[in-house]
């Protein structure tokens, strides 16, 4: 009887869900200025912050049966999606606010908006000029921002059934929203891959560009590396780095019975074999996690670590699709938690694109181990 539930309730799911949508990108030569001083990475944060809240100020005037169809769902959680917008809201202003602190160096996209309500107005009756110095920058952005935002809302429709990262069950869990403007931390999912491959060539790389990122690893991948090498080729490879867990295997912790154990297994195994860079924060492989988990990582003195800007570098983009993708989003959110995935060879790749394009931006780069509250 137990299974017949089970296997009903994985028939209702896959009915609410249709065919996934398409992964927002977005090309960076439409936009005409590189992003060379501090001042111009906040014009074209204002220009995206601008755009995307245009997107879900117009989604707003859906109703719900509209909104279902446009996210490719047969049913939406609107509770939960009025919630994801308010938030959205709230951060839309406060990053504007941070934002137009350097008009009177650049005036581009600055307007008389001095509350959350004024954001809002504007948004609805935002527009660039066919003749601005941007107009090749307005109708690519906005489809950018439409895909993202339907992305987003889509989530959010299917929380707390289906849990992802798109909203949080406490405050345990982080997201990168609670750091500093301008500043953002790298994450890696998955690892480690195979013996002398992309993590080994991310890790070396990251050392060189002098950077300490959080990888966040698999109990069962990093025992097998171990075996096939040794301890001390295990610790080198993480030198200088912050080793997070993701469970025993990758695998939804959301449904799983044994979700438990496959996280104390993986903390024992990373603690035991790599105690330095060890810290104690666990991601949630594809976000999903027990809404009524909290006590037991509160007991196990781990913190949630989901993302807020995620790369979507396991599927078909290129690495320069990703990297564009996640310069956009950090312009957008101006602070947060960089999703990459160390097993994909395009991460080294879009990592180092980054670091080229925002050298200058005035941006920073938080320290795993500060992050972690690991001194």
């Amino acid at each position: 009887m137990r299974i017949a539930f089970l296997l009903l309730g994985g028939l209702l799911s896959v009915a609410a869900q249709a065919a996934p949508l398409p992964v927002a990108t977005f090309e960076r030569s439409h936009w005409p200025e590189q992003l060379n001083s501090p001042a111009l990475f906040d014009v074209a944060s204002r220009a995206e912050i601008l755009a995307f809240a245009q997107v879900l100020e117009a989604s707003e005037a859906l109703d719900e049966p509209s909104l279902a169809t446009r996210l490719g769902l047969k049913q939406i959680n609107l509770v939960s999606i009025n919630q994801v917008r308010a938030r959205l809201w709230q951060q839309l202003w406060r990053n504007y606010d941070l934002a137009q602190q350097s008009c009177e160096q650049d005036a581009s996209f600055c307007y008389v908006i001095d509350s959350q309500a004024e954001l809002r107005k504007q948004a609805a009756r935002f527009e660039v000029a066919s003749d601005s110095f941007y107009a090749s920058w307005a109708a690519p952005s906005r489809e950018f921002h439409q895909r993202y935002l339907d992305e987003l809302l889509r989530k959010a429709a299917l929380f707390p059934q289906t849990a992802s990262e798109v909203e949080r069950y406490a405050d345990l869990e982080r997201t990168g929203d609670e750091l500093n403007d301008r500043l953002f931390m790298l994450t890696f999912d998955s690892g480690p891959g195979a013996v002398g491959g992309s993590t080994d060539a991310l890790t070396d790389f990251l050392r060189r560009q002098k950077l300490g990122a959080t990888f966040f690893v698999l109990g069962n991948s990093v025992q097998m590396r171990r075996d096939k090498t040794s301890l001390a080729d295990l610790r080198a490879l993480y030198k200088g780095q912050c080793v997070g867990i993701q469970g025993w295997e990758y695998r939804s912790h959301g449904q799983w019975q044994d979700w438990q154990r496959s996280v104390l297994r993986s903390q024992a195994r990373v603690q035991a074999d790599l105690p330095d860079q060890y810290v104690a924060l666990f991601r949630p492989p594809y976000g999903q996690r027990r809404a009524d988990s909290q006590a037991f990582f509160a007991s196990q003195g781990l913190q949630v670590a989901l993302w807020n800007i995620d790369a979507q570098d396991q599927g078909a983009l290129s690495s320069e699709q990703s990297a564009q993708r996640v310069l956009t989003l950090m312009l957008l959110w101006r602070r947060g938690l960089i999703q990459f995935h160390d097993t994909q060879p395009k991460a080294q790749e879009a990592v180092a694109w980054l670091l080229e394009q925002t050298a200058q931006s005035g941006i920073g780069w938080e320290d795993c181990r500060h992050f972690a509250g690991k001194s």
